[in-house]
This record gives structure tokens, C-alpha cells and sequence, in this order.
């Protein structure tokens, strides 16, 4: 009899998921083919644990029932394990952003989204394995940002009152007028080897980040590649007037803008970095990263998904 366990947050959505949680229980009793667990987080990164458990107890299905850090945490857990150990991934969006839901095209619904991750036939994607220079390592499943945005998401959480994109269009504000540094970077993609000052650098499985802002616009979470955007030095009003075309998309045209795609990314800074992961913290204004080491794992995991056209990066 195959089980499935459902890993959920109750404090997502900047504390209102717990509403909404209650509501799914009969829908998924109705799906569940065989035993149905349930699991809620009450501390950070306990999504991996419990995730980590499920699959060494033979779990078939996780759903992850939160926003894009409860998913970024249940992923770190999954690939704590062997692949051929890995249950499938379920992910039901109940975030501020569920950016890691729109790149796998779920939709926005809840229960239309946890019928998916019943029904759906696996899919595969791919994970990016995170290194700094300390030895921490970390996955990723769909952004990595460093400077402006990952002080936006440092922000973002320090803004109670205003949720969803609401909540990021005001972190970006506030970012844009009091975070205006760009550290010298050389980066090294698959042996291209380059190097400038950045306000921004973005790497991304998906293309969008903060519930709106299309910082990769063509990456795929399951084509082999991770895309990059990295921002120059802008200023203050040229930053401000970016805002809109990385709202829609065509920020790639700008000229202090430089995007690209590899597997393997190296990168270093002259001084610390900021660094947020799926939206949670990974480096904060008090930590020392200034180095990471990026890997794509091709189709480390299966989520249940709809099916993807292949895309065409011709």
C-alpha cells in the first residue's frame, strides 16, 4: 500500500496558511489511494527533517503544503537521500510568491494544485547544489539571488502587515533607497571566466521570483541549465525604472544587463554578500560569504506536475 505524508506550514503567507490548511483535509482523504500522514512545522528547516524521515521510511509521495521556503526546505530534505530512494514531490502553493508553483505551471488554486499532486504523473527536475567557502551546502529548486534582491527578501520580512507582492514591491522600494552597493565579482561559467561590479546577480531554475518579478524570464526547471541575470552598476533612478521591465520580462535588453546559461557556476566577491535562497536567508548582513560554488543536478527530482514543452533556447 503506497503512503503519503503531507509536510505543512501553518505559518506561511506571513501567517495566514493556517486558515486555509483546514480546508484542504477533506480533499486530500478523498485523493489519498493508500495511507495518508500529516506533519506540521514548528521550527525552522523541520520541513527537512520531516522530508528527510518520509523518504528513509519508504514514503512514495511527499506534498509540500506552505510557500516557496517550506518547498526550498522539504527539496533539501529529499536530496538528503539517494535518487533512486526519493519519494515524488507534491507542491501545494499557500506563500506570498509560490514562484516555485509557477514554474512548474501548477495552478493557483490549492485544491486544484493538490489534486495535481495526487494525480499528476511525475515529471523531472532539476536542483542546483549550493557551496560557499565555509563547506555549507544547500539546494536550491528555484532562485538564488544575491545583493539588491536578496536584500529585498531580507526586507520582505521585516514587512508584517503587507503580504504577497505587495509585500516585495515595497522591499524593493526601500532596497533601491537605502542598498545601493555593487561588490566586484569574477565569475567562471562552464570555463568562461568574467568579472565586474553588480548590484544584482540572480541565478534561476524558474523564471520568476518575489510573486511577479521575471528576473530569468527563460528558465525551465527542467531543461539541464540554470539562466543567470546579472545587473551592473545603475543608478538609484536607473534601478528604479528597471523595476518595470524585470516586472514583464524584457529587462534582458538593458544595457547594463548581462544573462546567460550554464551547469557548473563559480563565483567570488570582494567583500560579503547577501544571499537569499528560494526566499530564505542564506547569507544575512552579519555572516562572511563571499564565494559560492553552483551545480546543476539534472532531473534530481520528480514532481508531480503538468507535463512541459520542451523549450527551444535556439
Amino acid at each position: 500500500m503506497s503512503k503519503t505524508l503531507i509536510i505543512l506550514n501553518p505559518n506561511a503567507d506571513v501567517g495566514h496558511a493556517w486558515r486555509r490548511i483546514a480546508d484542504l483535509r477533506p480533499l486530500a482523504e478523498e485523493l489519498a489511494a493508500g495511507e495518508l500522514h500529516w506533519a506540521g512545522t514548528v521550527y525552522p528547516t523541520h520541513a527537512t527533517q520531516l522530508a528527510a524521515q518520509a523518504a528513509e521510511q519508504g514514503f512514495e509521495r511527499v506534498i509540500a503544503v506552505g510557500g516557496d521556503g517550506t518547498i526550498h526546505e522539504v527539496v533539501n530534505g529529499l536530496m538528503q537521500t539517494p535518487p533512486e530512494q526519493r519519494p515524488v514531490l507534491g507542491v501545494v502553493p499557500l506563500g506570498s510568491g509560490n514562484d516555485f508553483a509557477y514554474a512548474l505551471g501548477l495552478p493557483p488554486s490549492p485544491h486544484d494544485a493538490l489534486r495535481f499532486a495526487f494525480l499528476a504523473p511525475p515529471q523531472p527536475v532539476d536542483v542546483l547544489r549550493v557551496q560557499d567557502e565555509h563547506g555549507r551546502v544547500e539546494y536550491m529548486d528555484n532562485t538564488l539571488g544575491i545583493g539588491f534582491d536578496a536584500v529585498v527578501t531580507i526586507r520582505s520580512h521585516q514587512l508584517p502587515v503587507v503580504r504577497g507582492f505587495a509585500m516585495y514591491l515595497t522591499a524593493v522600494l526601500q532596497t533601491i533607497a537605502f542598498n545601493h552597493q555593487a561588490p566586484h565579482f569574477h565569475i567562471e561559467t562552464d570555463g568562461l571566466a568574467w568579472e565586474d561590479d553588480l548590484l544584482m546577480l540572480v541565478i534561476g531554475n524558474g523564471p520568476r521570483e518575489g510573486g511577479g518579478f521575471l528576473t530569468t524570464p527563460a528558465a525551465q526547471p527542467d531543461d539541464g541549465e540554470a539562466d543567470y541575470l546579472a545587473v551592473g552598476r545603475v543608478s538609484r533612478r536607473g534601478m528604479l525604472a528597471l523595476v518595470p521591465a524585470v516586472l514583464k520580462g524584457t529587462h534582458t535588453r538593458h544595457r547594463a544587463v548581462r544573462v546567460g546559461r550554464f551547469r557548473r557556476m563559480h563565483l567570488r566577491a570582494d567583500r560579503p554578500l547577501q544571499i537569499h535562497m528560494d526566499g530564505e536567508i542564506f547569507a544575512g548582513f552579519d555572516t562572511h560569504v563571499r564565494e559560492l560554488e553552483i551545480t546543476l543536478q539534472p532531473h534530481a527530482l520528480r514532481v508531480a506536475a503538468p507535463p512541459r514543452q520542451k523549450p527551444n533556447h535556439a
